[in-house]
Formats: C-alpha cells, sequence, structure tokens
C-alpha cells in the first residue's frame, strides 16, 4: 500500500521546511509498519510495536494508553483487509487484543468523557459500510459492542468531554452530513447536524477537534468520489453550541499537489497540528503559520500521526 509519490515533489517539501527545535511536542505515528513514539524532530529510538504491521495509534486523553490496529490479511483493497483492535501502554507494556482479527477494523480514537472508552469503525459484513463500535480497555474479543445499527453506514472521526461523537453518517430521515452523535447502547443514537459551508461541495475527513474544543482540522476533498492524494489539510473555527465550522482557513496543500496530505492532528496544549505528506512528518504552528519537516529518517515512510494525551 506504499504510495509513491515525484521524487522532485518531495525533496522540495523537505527543503521548504526548518528544522525542528527541541522541547517539540510527542507523538505516536506508524513508520515502516511498526508504532512509535518519539519528541517531533527527534531521531527514533526503540518502536513499541515490531514484526507486525501497525497503523493509526492514537493517544487516550490520560496519556497512558495508545489504541491502534493490526493489519492481519492484506488485498490491494483496503475495504477486504483483515484487522485487529489493539491497546498498549504508552511505555510499550501491557498489550492486548480486543477484537477477534475476523472483521475489518478501522481508525480507532477514545472518547474524552473519563471512561476512556476506545471506539472505532468495522465494515459491515458482506456491505461496503462502516458502523461505529466501542470497547474498554481490558476487554476480550468478543466483547466488543455497536454504537450505531448496521443498516445506515457511520464513521467516527471525534469525541468531546461532554460524550458525544463526531461522526460522519447517513442517519434515517437526516441524509448524508456530518454530527455529534449521542451514543445510546442498544437503542438508537441521538445525531446533531454539524454545519460547514464546504460540506455541500465535498468530503471532510480525518476529522479532529481540539482539545479546547474550540478549534478543528481535517482534510477536504472537492466532490463526493474519494480520491485521497491532492487533498487540502484545513483548520477552523468549532463552535459546540451552534454546531458550526467557521472561519476555514487552509494550511497545506493549498494548490492541491497529487500527494498523499493526511491526518491532521492537534498536538497537546493546542499550538500545532502534526499531519503527513509524501511519507513524512510535518509540523504547523498555529500562531505564525510556520512549517517544520519533522520526520527525521528520509529513507522511512511516516505516517499517521497523533499528539500526545489528545484523542483525535
Amino acid at each position: 500500500m506504499k504510495a509513491v509519490f515525484p521524487l522532485l515533489l518531495i525533496a522540495s517539501l523537505s527543503q521548504a521546511a526548518e528544522p525542528a527545535a527541541r522541547n517539540a511536542p510527542r507523538a505516536s505515528y506508524y513508520k515502516d509498519g511498526e508504532i512509535h513514539i518519539t519528541e517531533l524532530g527527534q531521531p527514533e529510538s526503540r518502536p513499541i510495536t515490531t514484526g507486525h504491521w501497525d497503523f493509526k495509534p492514537s493517544w487516550s486523553v490520560t496519556g497512558d494508553h495508545l489504541v491502534f490496529f493490526r493489519r492481519l490479511k492484506n488485498d490491494p483493497d483496503v475495504n477486504q483487509w483483515i484487522t485487529a483492535l489493539c491497546i498498549i501502554n504508552a511505555d510499550g507494556t501491557g498489550f492486548h487484543q480486543l477484537t477477534d482479527g475476523t472483521f475489518t477494523d478501522f481508525n480507532p480514537t477514545w472518547t474524552r468523557d473519563g471512561t476512556n472508552t476506545p471506539v472505532w469503525n468495522r465494515k459491515v459484513p458482506g456491505k461496503l459500510r462502516y458502523q461505529v463500535m466501542a470497547g474498554r480497555i481490558g476487554g476480550k474479543p468478543g466483547e466488543e459492542f455497536p454504537l450505531t445499527d448496521p443498516g445506515y453506514p457511520a464513521w467516527v472521526h471525534s469525541s468531546i468531554r461532554d460524550g458525544r461523537l463526531l461522526v460522519s453518517s447517513t442517519p434515517p430521515q437526516q441524509g448524508r452530513g456530518y454530527f455529534l452523535m449521542t451514543p445510546n447502547p442498544g437503542g438508537a443514537p441521538k445525531f446533531e447536524r454539524i454545519t460547514c459551508e464546504l460540506a455541500a461541495k465535498g468530503i471532510l475527513d480525518r476529522i479532529s477537534i481540539s482539545p479546547s474544543e474550540t478549534k478543528i482540522c481535517f482534510e477536504y476533498q472537492t466532490g463526493f468520489k474519494y480520491a485521497f492524494p491532492g487533498r487540502t489539510l484545513y483548520v477552523a473555527d468549532f463552535d459546540l453550541t451552534q454546531r458550526a465550522i467557521t472561519n476555514l482557513k487552509p494550511f497545506a496543500n493549498v494548490e492541491g499537489k497529487k500527494v498523499w496530505f493526511a491526518y491532521p492532528r492537534f498536538t497537546k496544549g493546542e499550538t500545532s497540528i502534526v499531519y503527513h505528506a509524501g511519507g513524512k512528518l510535518f509540523l504547523y504552528t498555529l500562531a505564525d503559520g510556520s512549517t517544520q519537516q519533522v520526520s527525521t529518517d528520509d529513507a522511512a515512510d511516516y505516517r499517521y500521526p497523533h499528539g500526545e494525551a489528545t484523542p483525535n
């Protein structure tokens, strides 16, 4: 699945970025199939997972756990992958598997409501759609439970402190959109629509709410046919009361270069956003709009960064 990018374009991305300063934020991320935790801009030490293909770590708000998925069966169509949801302590101990490795389970994150509940997206067997699932730290395969019905598509992106989840979905009688969803295990969840001027024109994806819950960042592409290279990354204001995304500002790949710019995530303290582009990691600073390359091994493939103690 490793993407190939024009060498001159990747070089130009690197040359435009200044070296990262010390005391930069920490992040977890994928590097060549292993999960690392590093102060951004510093070389890696040992990975906290090795010997597998481990993807998309998300760091709990308490700072002590990571949730990620492990690919068990590869396929050219990612919707046909077979994966297992896993949790590990941030120090590399306490690994355990939450699911039995017979489903397609993707892109986990955590609730921020004090329960540290892992939530993720599971492909509905036999269908090309996903539903939202949940589990618990220490949970065993088979103990996970659904938060949405398999009869309509739903995908969890992020969460807020009152327990609601930010999802993209097409709930019955409400149509396609982005919602704050109140889970109701065993019953029907409540969906409250979020407004954003871009939502009618294209896809908002890999959405992340800031720790203060006043800002939001995401990938955006015009049109509704998924095409990952060429997306623009945005940061915007987020009004929880009005459920509105406003004051949109593109901060990476404004030109729409056919490079995979993806997974913007706020860092601890909310001063910056880390993301990957062309197999490298970059850090965008909100205060001055500067961007630095923070990956250090130009021969490696870096993806899926995630700020310390800052769930998606």
